[in-house]
C-alpha cells in the first residue's frame, strides 16, 4: 500500500507551494510577498512545509481521508475498492504518498500530481494558459474623453481609502492566453513555476478523481468516482488543503481572511482577482455580483428612506387617519365575525390608519417607479461589468459545449449503443434516447414539481383558516384593547407561522429537486446546476411569495357585504381595515424577509461551526495514545489534519447563498410598493453577509476546488425575470392594494379644493342593521347601545335604495381608474427600460476594442513562433530563434529576418 512513484521532480525554492496562487509571474510574486509586510524567514516552517511530500519538493494537491476504526471501512468490499482505486490513480500518473496512521485511526494520503499529468489533463480539459511574453510589445495609444478623466480622478481621489491596498494586493498582470495543446507547447511558457497555478492542480486532480474506477469488473457501471467512495464510507473525505493557518502570515489564507473578511473591512473593495485566483472563478464571480448588488442598492436605499421620511413627516396632515382618530365615537362599523362579535368604534383602528399611512402615500407610486427603473439599470450595468470580469479573468469565448459530460451522465448511459457527434470537441457521446427516457423524466419531474407547489399552496390556504379563526376568537374577546391589536396580532403570528413552514419545506425541497434533476439525464455540470437552480427556485418562489400574493391580491377582494357574506369553508373571508391590507402586506413582508436573513445568517454560521466541532471531536476524541509532546500541546497537526477538522465544501455550496440573495432581490423589487425600507434593509444585510461568507470560507470550509464558469449562470435570467414581474405587482399593488387610485379620483371629481377632507365618509358604505340574515346578527348585551346603522369599507348603495348593496357608479369609476393606471404604469415604465437598455451597452466600446485587439496579438504570437520554427529549421546554425524579436504595432508581423521565406503569408 505505501508504494511512492518516482518521478521527476519541479525545483521548488518558493516559500508556499509548487504553483502559488499569485498568479502569474514571479515579478508579481515576489512584490506580493514583499507587501505582506512580514519577511518569508519568519513564517512557520512546520506549516510551509506540511504543503508537500516529505521530500519537501513535490506539492500535496490532494488528500484523500479514510477512518480505520469505522468498520465499514474496514470490510473486504471497501479495502478492495481503495486498494483498487488508488492502483488505477498511480496508473494516470499521480503520485501518492501515505502518512503514519494518526492514533485516532484516521489515514491520510497525499497525491500530488506530476508536470506530464498536468500537461496531459490540460489538454483533455482544454485549459487557457498563459502564453509567452512578447518582447517589446508596444501597445496602441487609447484616446479618451478628458472630463469623464477628471470625473472618474475626482471619485478616485474620494475613495482612495475603500481601495484595494495595492501594497499588499499588487495588480495582476494579464497574460494573454491560448487553449493548451501539448503539440503548440512552444507557444506557452512552462518553465514558469506558476504556469500551472495551485487552483489547476487541483482541478485537474479532482477530474481524474471523480471518474477513476475502484471495481476491476464490468458489472457496476457506476463503480467510479471519490464521491461514490465517501458515500460508501470507504474514505471519510477528499480535498486540497489551504496554503496555511490563519496565523501563517505569508500565506494568501491570512491575507484574506485579515484584508477581505474582516467585518472591519466591510467598507472597503473586495480583492476580487485575489478571491478568484484562491477559490476558483464561480466563488470569485459570486463575490463580484453580491459586491456590485450591494453597491446598486445604496441609492436605492438612500432614496427609499427619504420616502418613509416624508411619510413620518406628513403623518399628522393626512386628514383620512386623522378622520378615523377623530371620529369620537360617531362611526359604528359593522361586526368582524357572525354572532359573537359586537358593533365597534372606528377610532379603535387609529394607530393602524396612522401606521398604514406611512406605507400608503403618494411617494409610494414615485418608489415603485424608481424600483422598477432601478432593477432594469441595475441588470444592465452587471451585464457591462460582468462582460469587464469575464474579459479580466480569461472566460471570454469559453464554451460550455466544451465542458465534459458529468460521469453519473455517462454511467447511466453506459449501455445507449447510439452515439452523436459533439461538434464542438469533435467527439462521439451517448445519445439519450428523447422518448424512452428523457420524456418520461421530464413528465415525472414536472409533475413532482407541481405536487410540491400545490403543498405549498395548501399551506398558505392553512396560515389563511388560522387567521380567519384567531381573528374571530379575539373579536370575541370583547376587550378594546385587545380588539384594538386583533389585526395587528393576527398578521404578526400568522407570518411567523409561515416562516417556520417556509423553513421546513426548503429542506424537502433540496432534495426532492436533486433527485428529480438527476434522472433528466442532463450532459454537463453546468446544465445540471441551472435545471437544478431553477426547480428549486421556482418551488422557494411560491414558498415564500404566496402568502404575500394571497395578501396582496386576493385578501379582502371578494368578502361581500354583511348581509351577504362570501365564505370559505363556513368561514367569513378576512377583511381589509378601514385603510386597506397595505399595513398586513407590509408586516408580512418584514418578518419573512427580516426573519429569514435573520435565521439564514444564524444557521450559515452555526451549520459548519458544528460539524467542525464534530470533525475536530473525531480528530481529537478518538486518539487512545498520545506522545508527550501531543498531550502538552507542544506538536503542530500538519495542514492536512488541520483541514480535516473543517467542513467540506460541496460542489453546490455555493447555491444557498445565491437562493438567499435573489430571494431578496424579489422583495426588494416585487413588492417594494408595500414596503419602500426593504433595500435599506438589505443594504444593511448585505454589507455583513458579505464579510462573514468570506471569513466562512475562510475559516470553517476546507478549500473548494476552483470551477470555470462564464457567468452567474441561470440566476441572472431568473433575475430579469423579477424584474419584469416588479412592474406588474407594483402596477396592481398600487392600484388595488392601496388607497391611491381611490384618493386621487375623489381629489379629481369630489373634492371642490383637490383635498381628502370627507373621504373617509365618502369610502365608507352603509349597512341596514335589521338586514343581518338569522344565526348572523350579533348579540346584544345589555349595556350596549343599540346600533341602526353600521359602516363598512366598500362603495355600495345605501338601505332604503332601489338597488341597496349593489356596487354604486362611483366603485365602476374607480375600477376603470384602477385598469387604466396599470396600462399606463406598465407602459411607460416598459418605455424607460427599453430606453435605459437601449443606452446601456452590454459591453463597453473600449472593453470590445481591447479584447479585438488581443485576439490579433494571440494571432500574431503564433504566427511568430511558427515562424521562429520554420525558421530555424531552414538554417544549419548559423542564427538562432532567440535573434527574433517580435514587435507589435498594429500591423501584420514577421521575424526580423529580411532574408527568411516563412511569413505570416505562408502560414
Amino acid at each position: 500500500m505505501n508504494s511512492l512513484h518516482t518521478e521527476r521532480t519541479v525545483q521548488n525554492n518558493r516559500s508556499l507551494n509548487n504553483d502559488d496562487i499569485l498568479p502569474i509571474d514571479n515579478e508579481t510574486n515576489e512584490s506580493a510577498m514583499n507587501g505582506s509586510c512580514t519577511d518569508i524567514n519568519q513564517s512557520d516552517s512546520s506549516t510551509r512545509f506540511s504543503l508537500f511530500f516529505k521530500d519537501k519538493i513535490r506539492s500535496v494537491d490532494f488528500v484523500l481521508v479514510w477512518d480505520e476504526f469505522d468498520g465499514e471501512a474496514q470490510t473486504y468490499r471497501r479495502v478492495e475498492s481503495r486498494r483498487v482505486f488508488e492502483t488505477n490513480l498511480e496508473k494516470e500518473g499521480l503520485e501518492l504518498e501515505y502518512e503514519p496512521v494518526e492514533p485516532n485511526g484516521l489515514h491520510f494520503i497525499k497525491i500530488h500530481a506530476p508536470r506530464e499529468v498536468l500537461r496531459r489533463y490540460a489538454e483533455i480539459l482544454k485549459l487557457r494558459l498563459p502564453m509567452k511574453e512578447i518582447p517589446e510589445l508596444i501597445n496602441p495609444r487609447t484616446y479618451s474623453n478628458i472630463i469623464m478623466d477628471e470625473v472618474n480622478s475626482f471619485f478616485k481621489r474620494i475613495m482612495k481609502n475603500y481601495y484595494v491596498d495595492t501594497t499588499i494586493f499588487p495588480a495582476i498582470k494579464h497574460n494573454f492566453t491560448a487553449i493548451y495543446s501539448r503539440d503548440k507547447e512552444y507557444l506557452f511558457d512552462l518553465d514558469s513555476p506558476n504556469f500551472f497555478t495551485t487552483s489547476i492542480r487541483s482541478r485537474i486532480v479532482q477530474f481524474i478523481l471523480d471518474r477513476t474506477r475502484f471495481a476491476n469488473g464490468k458489472n457496476d457501471d457506476f463503480a467510479f468516482g471519490i464521491e461514490r467512495l465517501i458515500s460508501e464510507r470507504a474514505y471519510v473525505a477528499a480535498y486540497p488543503l489551504h496554503d496555511g493557518n490563519l496565523h501563517t502570515v505569508d500565506s494568501m489564507r491570512y491575507l484574506l481572511y485579515t484584508e477581505w473578511a474582516s467585518v472591519q473591512k466591510c467598507l472597503h473593495y473586495q480583492p476580487l482577482d485575489y478571491v478568484k485566483e484562491y477559490f476558483g472563478v464561480k466563488i470569485g464571480l459570486y463575490f463580484a455580483w453580491l459586491g456590485f448588488y450591494t453597491h446598486m442598492l445604496i441609492p436605492a436605499s438612500i432614496v427609499g428612506l427619504l420616502c418613509f421620511i416624508y411619510s413620518c413627516a406628513t403623518l399628522y396632515s393626512n386628514e383620512p387617519s386623522e378622520d378615523i382618530c377623530n371620529s369620537n365615537g360617531t362611526i359604528d362599523m359593522c361586526p368582524l365575525c357572525d354572532h359573537f362579535c359586537g358593533y365597534w368604534d372606528l377610532t379603535e383602528t387609529c394607530l393602524h390608519g396612522r401606521i398604514t399611512y406611512l406605507f400608503d402615500n403618494p411617494s409610494t407610486v414615485f418608489f415603485a417607479v424608481f424600483m422598477s427603473l432601478w432593477a432594469t439599470i441595475f441588470l444592465e450595468l452587471w451585464k457591462k461589468y460582468s462582460a469587464e470580469i469575464t474579459h479580466r479573468w480569461d472566460l471570454t469565448g469559453l464554451d460550455t459545449q466544451e465542458e465534459h459530460p458529468r460521469p453519473l451522465y455517462l454511467a447511466r448511459l453506459a449501455h445507449i449503443k447510439k452515439k452523436s457527434l459533439n461538434i464542438i470537441t469533435n467527439t462521439e457521446e451517448p445519445k439519450v434516447p428523447y422518448w424512452k427516457m428523457k420524456l418520461p423524466a421530464k413528465i415525472l419531474s414536472f409533475s413532482v414539481v407541481l405536487l410540491l407547489i400545490s403543498v405549498a399552496m395548501a399551506a398558505v390556504l392553512g396560515v389563511v383558516l388560522y387567521r380567519m379563526s384567531v381573528l374571530t376568537a379575539l373579536s370575541f374577546s370583547g376587550h378594546p384593547m385587545v380588539t384594538s391589536y386583533a389585526i395587528l396580532f393576527t398578521t404578526a403570528t400568522a407570518a411567523s407561522i409561515n416562516l417556520g413552514c417556509i423553513i421546513v419545506f426548503n429542506w424537502i425541497y433540496v432534495w426532492l429537486a436533486e433527485y428529480l434533476t438527476e434522472i433528466e439525464l442532463l450532459r454537463t455540470q453546468t446544465e445540471f446546476d441551472d435545471s437544478l437552480t431553477l426547480k428549486i427556485y421556482l418551488l422557494e418562489f411560491v414558498n415564500y411569495y404566496a402568502s404575500i400574493f394571497y395578501i396582496a391580491f386576493f385578501k379582502g377582494k371578494f368578502v361581500g357585504y354583511p348581509g351577504d357574506y362570501m365564505r370559505f369553508f363556513h368561514f367569513r373571508q378576512e377583511e381589509c381595515g378601514p385603510g386597506g391590507c397595505l399595513l398586513e402586506l407590509c408586516i408580512q413582508l418584514s418578518i419573512i424577509m427580516i426573519g429569514k436573513q435573520a435565521m439564514n445568517t444564524i444557521l450559515e454560521m452555526l451549520y459548519p461551526l458544528f460539524f467542525k466541532w464534530l470533525n475536530t471531536l473525531k480528530v481529537h476524541v478518538g486518539a487512545t495514545k498520545m506522545s508527550k509532546e501531543e498531550k502538552h500541546g507542544s506538536k503542530k497537526d500538519p495542514q492536512w489534519v488541520k483541514d480535516y477538522k473543517l467542513v467540506q465544501f460541496g460542489p453546490r455550496s455555493l447555491f444557498p447563498e445565491y437562493l438567499e440573495m435573489v430571494l431578496q432581490y424579489g422583495f426588494v423589487t416585487i413588492f417594494v410598493a408595500a414596503f419602500p425600507l426593504a433595500p435599506f434593509f438589505a443594504l444593511l444585510n448585505n454589507v455583513l453577509e458579505m464579510r462573514l461568507d468570506a471569513k466562512k470560507l475562510l475559516v470553517m470550509y476546507r478549500r473548494p476546488v476552483g470551477q470555470r464558469v462564464t457567468d452567474i449562470g441561470v440566476w441572472y435570467t431568473i433575475l430579469d425575470s423579477i424584474s419584469k414581474i416588479s412592474i406588474i405587482t407594483n402596477a396592481f399593488i398600487i392600484a388595488f392594494t392601496s388607497n391611491f387610485i381611490p384618493r386621487l379620483v375623489y381629489r379629481i371629481t369630489v373634492s371642490d379644493n383637490y383635498s381628502l377632507e370627507g373621504f373617509l365618509e365618502y369610502s365608507l358604505a352603509k349597512f341596514d342593521t335589521s338586514d343581518f340574515k338569522n344565526g348572523t346578527q350579533p348579540e346584544m348585551k345589555d349595556d350596549q347601545k343599540k346600533v341602526d346603522i353600521c359602516r363598512y369599507p366598500d362603495f355600495r348603495e345605501p338601505p332604503g335604495t332601489e338597488n341597496k348593496y349593489q356596487y354604486t357608479i362611483t366603485f365602476w369609476h374607480i375600477l376603470v381608474a384602477r385598469l387604466a393606471f396599470i396600462v399606463v404604469f406598465e407602459n411607460v415604465v416598459a418605455l424607460v427600460m427599453i430606453l435605459v437598455r437601449w443606452c446601456i451597452p452590454d459591453m463597453s466600446p473600449k472593453l470590445r476594442d481591447k479584447i479585438r485587439r488581443e485576439a490579433y496579438i494571440t494571432n500574431e504570437i503564433i504566427i511568430h513562433q511558427e515562424a521562429l520554427r520554420a525558421s530555424a529549421r531552414s538554417h544549419t546554425g548559423t542564427e538562432e530563434a532567440q535573434n527574433y524579436v517580435l514587435k507589435v504595432h498594429g500591423s501584420p508581423v514577421s521575424p526580423v529576418n529580411a532574408t527568411s521565406r516563412v511569413g505570416p503569408a505562408a502560414l
